[in-house]
């Protein structure tokens, strides 16, 4: 494959080839839906102005460029791991020098910060403190670290600061849609992430990476990997009730939901190098579902605007 006049385009795709997730520009749409629709749900049902359409860009930005750069440090961080679990990534496939790939974490970093400032001080700061947890646990923790399947607790955390930030944004302190929020986004990703976790469990295992399948065994991390995309429902069912959305929204959500639960069942129903097959593909159909959930809050939204009327569906 030759390289096209786009270099950014390009360094995208050597970085996180097509084939190691299959439905990559959808995760690309989706993150810009999910970063623009915290911001639009904690702003509410009102006419937009210029200054509103800033916020939302930078906050864009801000969550984008923190995204890429997390996925960096991670590569860098994991790339022994990776050899085992994942070769076809950049640093153990050769395609990007760890020096080169430290250079553009760096940019995404600043960026980060940057436009998070631009938005609002309290969100810099939420940046600034996530930033810090997030080195901290890369450098000293996630790997060795006794506290059983700690790497899989904590890392769903991460993704918990897109609704709090999108409500900082806006100096909304409203406490029960962001804990709902926060709620739906730790179970549904965690529930992903032990899923993965049943599929890189050698590799993990090899290198003393704390996660439910290498502390509990597979079994348990399968049963709890369902557990919790269960109650990632209940959770996003909640952010219907306490969120001004539609029952466009809860009847999208209801039905992604069920497919998703029918999907984790199977883990409970195979074992050995079935289960560790199934569990990639199994934990990409929960990271699309979380996906799906934000990307429904957004057009739910957008819909909301376009219709203004729409709130009397609303059945509570």
């Amino acid at each position: 494959m030759t390289e096209p006049s786009n270099r950014l385009f390009y360094f995208f795709f050597r970085w996180r080839p097509l084939h190691w997730r299959s439905i990559w520009v959808y995760e690309l749409i989706s993150f810009t839906l999910m970063y623009a629709g915290m911001v639009m749900l904690a702003y509410g049902i009102h006419p937009y102005s210029v200054d509103l359409m800033k916020i939302i860009v930078f906050s864009v930005i801000s969550l984008f460029s923190g995204y890429f750069a997390a996925l960096i440090w991670n590569d860098i961080n994991d790339k022994d791991i990776d050899r085992v679990v994942h070769p076809d990534r950049p640093l153990p496939g050769q395609r990007m020098s760890t020096r080169r790939f430290f250079a553009i974490a760096l940019v995404f970093s600043a960026s980060t910060f940057l436009f998070a400032y631009l938005v609002d001080f309290w969100c810099f700061i939420l940046v600034g403190v996530t930033a810090a947890f997030v080195a901290v646990h890369n450098r000293y923790f996630k790997k060795g670290m006794r506290l059983p399947a700690y790497s899989e607790i904590f890392t769903p955390l991460q993704w918990c600061i897109v609704p709090v930030f999108g409500y900082l944004a806006l100096h909304d302190y409203a406490i029960l849609p962001v804990a709902m929020l926060v709620l739906f986004t730790y179970f549904a990703d965690s529930s992903h992430d032990i899923a993965e976790g049943i599929h890189d469990v050698e590799g993990d295992a090899k290198f003393k990476v704390r996660t439910y399948a290498t502390s509990f065994g597979e079994s348990t991390a399968a049963k709890a990997s369902f557990t919790y995309m269960v109650l990632s429902g209940v959770f996003g069912i909640a952010v219907y009730f306490v969120a001004p959305l539609s029952p466009i929204y809860l009847v999208g959500f209801l039905l992604f939901w069920i497919y998703a639960v029918y999907r984790y069942s199977a883990l409970l129903k195979t074992d050995g190098d079935v289960r560790r097959q199934l569990g990639s593909r199994i934990g990409k159909n929960g990271f699309d579902f979380l996906l799906f959930v934000y990307d429904l809050i957004f057009l739910d939204l957008v819909i909301h605007i376009l219709v203004p009327n729409l709130s009397w569906l609303k059945i509570v």
